[in-house]
């Protein structure tokens, strides 16, 4: 286990050691967003080393043309890439006509805290200049829950020493590009400027689509607590967009700016309104003042975190690290807006273009399904629900037809958008995790309407590209796939990924039972359905025939499933006898040599006994993941949650623990040496589904709640709240007592390590 890099507190992250080689990963670490607009944890004043400076609005995309070294026939024109907008949380400052940069200056002092309670960061930090001022500067910033187009600056500088004469530039930097642009292009272009001393607005247009946005800001200075009018100069750097105002500071006298800015974007304000919705929103927000800003903001934190903190006794360290996973999860996506989704990193980086994967489905949609309004969840779904268009254009890239869907492994608006064949187009697993969450979203809410009038067609496209996808092998008088990629990215184009396999017969077998349901309680909604779809007989017994004989490789000798095809050929040697200095492997090995290895990028035969948990006894769980676990290198960061999961479910509570604390601090720490890319924010659901359904063991099963509750010996105690079935519980976990109560809602049973156990609203 790697030695913390901030210090342990159970609401704050705490950097306390200014160095300039590091600021970088913490930009990722100190990200601030609200759900829509997100930026990373930049200096506002000029900074020389090295930094990735980076502010973004979600739903808002540049198509960034495809650079790939072979085209492919079905490969996509463009990948989706949310776009680096102009940065309105510049605060260019000048001492004495010195340019001031933390790089060049000499700190004696510094401390910057992210106080995940209250959702604000706070950088204090005294220092000496090149010319021998001793300054203190003390930063205080946020992004409004509440008005989710604002962020908000308090920026205090303070002369120690001596007299000084200060300049500062608030101002809009329009010099932003995408790091990961593909060709080096820009993004945006810069429509109209606007400055009026205490006031900028910068519109721009994303390139090639519709998109526009407008970055703005306002001011109000004040000297030692008390407002005064500056005088403003026009700045005349045309990329620097702002007005310099001049002080003359005595020592100990504290010059402050309040600086609101933020964005606002045509997917969600006619562009016609722009300028009206700017005016209004820094209006009531100047009037507030900052403070009165932070008390609603830190009200709007206290109630998310009503219901979705987990409070562990005992372990400041778990306690930590799960608050920020949980506190990163919470800045990126809220569900307020239902056309916007979840990037793997956020508001954080700028890797894997800030679009959607399998991952919502798979690791977040449970976090917000036990955290939220079901409607959060629902609009997830919605999204696929809604896009089904796409997918069937997808599936027939690759030859099918009649309706079959493939949903896209990455995209911003249905289409697909990712360019690596072996991903692109082989990783079809990806379709089980969207059925999966269909299942997961109506266990928790009996929301039948939705199944039965939407849901059902993706479940019915979804078993057509199944049905198509296999074909018969006579050799092995069994149905097949072959070419994919499962979970495990360190194999490519296998046939009989076990993983894949089944989940294409489960995803067949749940569509009949909730067709079945539906033509049994619903038959003018059954009927429809049918003339919709044009879904006939002959297909389902071709998917009944699928169910019954599809392939499923696995190895009497080992008593396990086999993960692939050739899986046994390789030479099994554990992952353990890796050379240190050869990991990660994914830096150090050429791909053929990974190919070639057994080694496991992230549960694969793994991944299905999560997903299916119930469909396998205690022996088959043990001996899968005792033998898998072995060959694991865990290079994606969606790997340690599950295993987790699983380590509890087999009561190897050490090693659940182990797994759950290189899940949950693998940004704070740096597991992977790479956290300057951004957060891992879908691995954070991942996170939660660790302590709820690994730990607590919660389940819905055939309609029922249950909990089969385990604790680790570093714990004292654990609790969390968990909205399911239309009611709130409250879960209260101790070394000798599992209690739980209902909070909201009718009375209910729930199983607590295997009793029924009857609850009653006191409320009521």
């Amino acid at each position: 286990m790697l030695k913390n890099k901030y210090i342990l507190d159970p609401w704050s992250i705490i950097e306390d050691k200014f160095n300039s080689l590091k600021m970088v990963d913490s930009e990722s670490i100190f990200s601030l967003g609200n759900g829509k607009i997100g930026q990373r944890g930049n200096f506002e004043e000029d900074f020389s080393g090295d930094q990735i400076t980076g502010n973004y609005i979600s739903g808002i995309y540049y198509k960034d043309k495809t650079k790939v070294g072979w085209w492919k026939k079905g490969y996509p024109d463009y990948f989706a890439k949310m776009v680096n907008c102009p940065n309105w949380n510049i605060i260019r400052i000048e001492i004495n006509n010195k340019l001031l940069d933390l790089n060049k200056c000499k700190v004696f002092s510094y401390r910057r805290e992210l106080n995940m309670k209250e959702g604000w960061c706070e950088r204090n930090v005294k220092f000496e200049t090149p010319n021998k001022e001793k300054i203190q500067i003390t930063s205080k910033k946020f992004i409004s829950l509440k008005r989710e187009n604002l962020g908000v600056i308090k920026y205090s500088i303070k002369s120690l020493n001596k007299k000084i004469n200060l300049k500062i530039l608030p101002a809009i930097n329009i010099d932003i590009k995408n790091n990961d642009a593909n060709w080096n292009q820009p993004f945006l272009e810069t429509v109209k400027v606007s400055t009026n001393d205490n006031f900028s607005v910068v519109n721009s247009k994303v390139i090639n689509s519709n998109f526009e946005i407008a970055t703005f800001f306002k001011t109000k200075y004040f000297i030692n607590c008390m407002e005064i009018q500056a005088s403003f100069t026009k700045n005349k750097n045309e990329n620097i967009i702002g007005s310099q105002s001049e002080f003359h500071l005595n020592p100990e006298n504290e010059l402050t700016l309040l600086k609101i800015g933020g964005y606002i974007n045509s997917n969600d304000t006619p562009k016609n309104e722009f300028e009206k919705t700017i005016s209004k929103e820094l209006k009531s927000s100047i009037d507030l003042g900052f403070e009165g800003l932070l008390k609603e903001n830190s009200k709007a934190w206290e109630n998310i975190w009503s219901d979705s903190d987990i409070i562990i006794d005992g372990d400041v360290m778990s306690q930590q690290a799960l608050r920020f996973n949980i506190f990163q999860l919470n800045q990126t996506f809220n569900g307020n807006d239902p056309k916007l989704n979840i990037g793997p990193k956020g508001f954080t980086g700028e890797k894997y273009g800030g679009v959607t994967y399998w991952d919502t489905e798979a690791y977040c949609i449970p976090f917000y399904l036990g955290t939220k309004n079901s409607i959060v969840s629902k609009n997830l779904l919605l999204q696929r629900y809604n896009q089904l268009s796409n997918a069937i254009i997808n599936a027939e890239k690759i030859g099918l037809n009649h309706g079959a869907a493939l949903f896209p492994m990455v995209t911003a608006n249905g289409e697909e958008c990712h360019n690596e064949w072996e991903i692109t187009f082989e990783e079809i697993h990806r379709n089980a995790a969207i059925v999966q969450a269909i299942k997961k979203y109506v266990n928790f809410t009996d929301d039948y309407d939705f199944i039965n009038k939407k849901a059902i067609k993706i479940l019915i496209a979804i078993s057509r590209f199944w049905s198509q996808r296999v074909n018969y092998s006579k050799d092995l008088n069994k149905y097949v796939i072959l070419g994919v990629t499962g979970p495990n990215e360190y194999e490519n184009n296998v046939d009989n990924n076990w993983y894949t396999n089944y989940s294409a017969r489960w995803c067949l077998q749940y569509t009949i039972e909730i067709l079945n349901k539906i033509s049994k309680s619903e038959i003018n909604i059954y009927n429809k359905i049918i003339l919709e779809t044009s879904l006939e007989k002959d297909e389902i017994k071709k998917w009944n025939k699928i169910i019954k004989d599809i392939y499923l490789p696995y190895s009497k000798e080992l008593g396990v499933f086999i993960q692939n095809d050739g899986f046994l050929n390789k030479d099994l040697i554990p992952a353990e006898n890796i050379p240190k200095k050869e990991r990660p492997i994914n830096q150090n090995w050429s791909w053929d040599k990974i190919l070639r290895s057994p080694y496991i990028k992230q549960a694969d035969v793994l991944q299905g006994f999560y997903f299916f948990d119930e469909d396998f006894n205690e022996d088959e769980h043990i001996r899968n993941f005792k033998y898998y676990e072995q060959f694991t290198v865990h290079e994606s960061s969606l790997s340690p949650c599950i295993h987790s999961i699983l380590a509890s479910k087999i009561n190897d509570l050490d090693k659940a623990y182990e797994y759950f604390i290189r899940a949950s601090r693998l940004d704070l720490d740096d597991y992977n040496k790479e956290i300057k890319q951004g957060l891992h924010i879908t691995s954070m659901g991942g996170t939660w589904m660790s302590v709820v359904e690994g730990f607590a063991g919660f389940r819905v099963k055939n309609k029922e709640i249950h909990f089969n509750t385990k604790i680790p010996k570093k714990w004292d105690s654990y609790s969390f709240k968990v909205n399911v079935k239309k009611r709130k519980l409250s879960i209260l976990i101790n070394k000798n007592t599992t209690t739980i109560s209902l909070l909201d809602g009718e009375p209910i049973s729930v199983y607590i390590n295997g009793i029924k156990t009857p609850l009653k609203n006191k409320n009521l």
